[in-house]
Order: structure tokens, then C-alpha cells, then sequence
């Protein structure tokens, strides 16, 4: 049962609706914490800041790498979605973006089975368009193929 995404004006920090939600957002894979839409996540929750930078620390015996996804439950039927689709970060000298469209896809993919099981609708900004740099052109189709068609319902939130 394959449905559409819903796009709202509003906080992703403050998904709408009832029932089990997830809040998914991209990170990088440098273990960095602290620009973009994080800092929104930070400030009304500390758990999924300290859940990534453990994850990362301890990445040599987990499953922490680009396509990688953390659930992080911050309230009774609330969770946060650490994704990696970010290869490092943009500095002065960067050439090209960060983003990593397979990577995302394959967070959305294991985020999906996620949402599945717990019965949950998935909310983002527009995933891996800030920081990243990626283009909501490309990943839409990503949300759609991975989430939407699984039956997942979806709010994509734009300030």
C-alpha cells in the first residue's frame, strides 16, 4: 500500500500525529555534531548526541559507516534516527558536496524495516539537503522508494 509524502511548515523536532514516530536526519561520518539541523535535536533532547558520538567512538566494533542507521528513543513512542549519509564535512576547501545518495538509500532502506516493525511514521527536513549539500531532486525519490511504497507514512518539514 504505497503512499504519498506529506509536506508541512513546522518543526521536525515536533512531529505531527498519533502512534509511534521516528524523526530521521542525516549525519556525517566523522563522528561531527553540532551544525545544521542537529543542533534543533540537541536542544530538545540529549540522547541521540551522546548515542552518535558513542557509535562513532566506538565504530571498530559496531556497524557505524555510511549507510548506517541508530534508533535513538527519546520518549514513549518517539524516537530519532541518526543516519549516516555523509561523507565528512564541508570545509573552505572542499570541492563537490558530502552528500551520499547510496548511503542515504541504504539508511532509508534499513529505516523503513524499522518503521515496519514498530508500527511508526517517519519525519525529516529534507533529509541531506543542508549541510550536506545534497538536492531534494534526488532524494525524494529515495524517500518514496524506500518508505512510502512499504506503506510507511511520511511528513517531510520545511521551516
Amino acid at each position: 500500500m504505497a503512499g504519498t509524502i506529506t509536506y508541512l511548515r513546522g518543526d521536525a523536532t515536533a512531529p505531527q500525529g498519533e502512534g509511534p514516530r521516528i524523526i530521521a536526519h542525516v549525519c556525517n561520518d566523522l563522528g561531527g555534531w553540532g551544525r545544521g539541523f542537529v543542533l534543533a535535536l540537541s536542544r530538545r533532547w540529549p540522547g541521540p548526541e551522546a548515542a552518535f558520538r558513542r557509535w562513532h567512538r566506538e565504530r571498530a566494533g559496531n556497524d557505524f559507516g555510511l549507510g548506517a542507521v541508530q534508533l535513538v528513543r527519546v520518549a514513549p513512542c518517539l524516537w530519532v534516527a541518526n543516519t549516516v549519509g555523509q561523507r565528512g564535512i564541508r570545509t573552505g576547501r572542499s570541492t563537490g558536496v558530502p552528500v551520499r545518495y547510496e548511503a542515504i538509500d541504504t539508511a532509508l532502506a534499513a529505516l523503513a524495516a524499522e518503521a515496519v516493525r514498530l508500527g511508526a511514521s517517519v519525519h525529516m527536513p529534507r533529509i541531506g539537503c543542508g549541510l550536506a549539500g545534497g538536492r531534494w531532486e534526488r532524494i525524494e525519490p529515495l524517500v518514496t522508494d524506500r518508505l512510502t511504497a512499504r506503506g510507511v507514512p511520511v511528513t517531510v518539514y520545511d521551516p
